[in-house]
């Protein structure tokens, strides 16, 4: 008797197609179950709000202009952002909540821009003005300077005994990789537009310091950010500047106690005595009965669910958020994204003006012109107002240049007019380093370009005038935009920064203010007496998103300091010269990008 052989494929496709079917019986489960927790937290009440809340601010971590929450693989951490949008609506909208009786602020380690903490001191004094309480208190090892600026409005601010205080001005290091380049045998070839010398972006990659002229515009751009942070601290502690010159300038305030002298501080307290203040606020006997809901959770919510009320009635006002890097495609500031919002709302028959707000460094020359392009198509057909961020230099200028009007914070870094291409020469660290040597075959006398060959003068020339041409045309599209001749735009241009404040009186900026203020303006021209806003990107509930921020809430709730969402991070510092090569990497082609990078101690 022959034996009967079962085909391979008779016995593979069921088996195939059972694993496939379950696997998506499993994603529909999981999904369906991760839609269930995240539906049960959409439709809370607003009873969780009680008569007597008072909520808690601490504004830890990054603070950009969009909100968002995602899960960091490497570290198994919840990574989360809080919108500037969501923070000034929450804001406004608890001045006017009867629930809400007070604000607590106790901010931790935040990160942002001095621009960005400018605009929320802005609204917590306007807070303050309605009546509500405010109280601050800063604690741990160490009170930062921007901490304390973004405190210091407040009239009732407290301070931990012991507690570090950092006061010392501004001042910024920055990197240069020349002497490590030499080391390894790099060779970066720079082009920058011609009488671009304060176009720095290239200098730490052909200097081992600051040449002159970024030293210059440096120290102007760091004194005149450190006037306005001095001007509004002096006024909200009456104090003068002078004053607050010669504490820096001798170290006068190191600790709560000494800044309690300075007034500073109304005076140290430990936690339990903030909680009682807190307590007879609200007129309650028991601090434990106290009612302290999360800020950020009040202003995420509410604002998502005024966006979603806009958006089903007839919003008027376009709010556009350009944050980021400038790329054609890619996770920050990108053409792809940018140019389709700003075409959505030209094309909007509600939408009766636009606001643009750009929080960026610049990029690609290329990335850029396409979404100046957008802006020149829509400023046509309704206003684009501009409202600039912690900063909106080079490209980030280019794409505001073509707007009817633009606002800045006299902190914002803005201008840096200027375009510059940078080719590394990689041939000897390969052949001197590794051994690695090449040679090659071409048609024709260019055809084989790469970081492996140095380029000669010609093709050198080649670049430049690209470079050149592409300057040039940014200097026409801002003469044209901002109603002046090229010859006076180049004068101020060379891929020099300029402070908001600078900017305005040169021309390159119409009037000091921060994003309410250029909605109020935009309302006001295109005779809107009640906003009805819409932003871009759309605010929508991501259902992971929002399972990470719930976990997150729940950790906070029960102090899950041991919890496997925070477990070790990458030091900060290690972070940023890690951002700093991936940015590097990603630069493609001509750039308009910001000519140094700092952070403002």
């Amino acid at each position: 008797m022959t034996e009967k052989r079962i085909s391979f494929w008779k016995i593979f496709w069921p088996t195939f197609t059972a694993i496939f079917v379950a696997f998506i019986v499993w994603v529909l489960v999981f999904f369906g179950i991760i839609g269930g927790i995240v539906s049960s937290f959409s439709n809370e009440k607003e009873e969780e709000i009680s008569s007597k809340t008072i909520l808690h601010m601490t504004l830890e971590g990054v603070i950009g202009e969009n909100s968002s929450s995602r899960l960091n693989p490497s570290s198994f951490s919840v990574e989360k952002k809080i919108g500037l949008s969501d923070i000034l609506f929450g804001l406004e909208k608890a001045a006017t909540d009867n629930d809400i009786k007070g604000l607590y602020l106790e901010l931790n380690d935040v990160n942002c821009g001095i621009s960005t903490a400018r605009e929320i001191r802005k609204a917590i004094g306007k807070f303050q003005t309605s009546g509500k309480f405010v109280v601050a208190y800063t604690s741990g090892e160490m009170v930062s300077q921007k901490q304390f600026y973004l405190t210091s409005v407040v009239k009732e601010n407290y301070g931990f005994p012991g507690t570090m205080v950092e006061f010392l001005g501004l001042g910024t290091e920055p990197m240069f990789f020349k002497n490590t380049l030499d080391l390894l045998g790099v060779e970066m070839q720079v082009i920058r537009g011609r009488s671009n010398d304060f176009k720095s972006a290239v200098e730490p990659f052909l200097f081992a310091k600051m040449s002159d002229s970024s030293r210059l515009q440096t120290t102007q751009l760091l004194r005149n950010i450190w006037k306005e942070v001095r001007c509004e601290i002096a006024k909200d502690i009456q104090t003068d500047t002078n004053t607050l010159s010669k504490i820096a300038d001798n170290g006068l305030v190191t600790t709560v106690e000494e800044g309690v002298q300075y007034h500073f501080f109304k005076a140290t307290k430990y936690k339990d005595e903030i909680l009682d203040i807190l307590t007879k606020k609200v007129n309650i006997s028991d601090p434990d009965n106290l009612d302290l809901y999360s800020f950020e959770k009040y202003a995420r919510k509410n604002f998502y669910n005024k966006q979603i009320s806009n958006n089903l009635s007839k919003p008027n006002v376009a709010i556009i958020l350009a944050e980021g890097g400038i790329s054609v495609n890619g996770d920050e500031l990108t053409s792809d994204k940018i140019a389709t919002y700003i075409r959505e709302a030209r094309l909007n028959e509600n939408i009766q003006t636009i606001v643009l707000r750009v929080n960026s460094p610049g990029g690609s020359a290329l990335a850029s012109d396409i979404i100046w392009r957008e802006v020149v198509l829509a400023n046509k057909k309704k206003k684009v107002i501009v409202s600039m961020g912690d900063v909106a230099a080079s490209g980030g200028y280019y794409i505001s240049t073509a707007a009817s009007y633009i606002f800045a914070e006299p902190t914002t870094i803005t201008g840096s007019i200027g375009v510059f291409g940078i080719i590394p020469y990689t041939g000897k660290f390969f052949e001197n380093k590794l051994g690695i040597t090449f040679d090659k075959v071409a048609t024709n006398r260019h055809a084989s370009l790469s970081t492996n060959h140095k380029l000669s003068s010609e093709e050198l020339d080649v670049i430049q005038k690209q470079v050149d041409k592409i300057y040039n045309d940014f200097i026409s599209k801002v003469a044209d935009g901002r109603k002046m001749t090229p010859e006076r735009v180049h004068r101020y241009a060379r891929g020099r920064v300029w402070a908001g404040s600078d900017a305005q009186k040169i021309g390159l900026v119409d009037e000091l203010g921060g994003l309410n203020e250029a909605i109020a303006y935009a309302a006001k021209k295109a005779k809107i007496t009640t906003v009805v806003p819409r932003y871009w990107p759309e605010k929508k509930i991501e259902p992971m998103e929002e399972l990470l921020n719930q976990l997150e809430e729940i950790k906070e709730d029960n102090n899950a300091s041991e919890s496997k969402l925070t477990t070790t991070k990458i030091p900060v510092s290690l972070q940023k010269y890690y951002t700093e090569l991936i940015k590097l990497e990603s630069m493609k082609g001509i750039q308009m990008r910001l000519p140094f990078t700092f952070d403002i101690h």
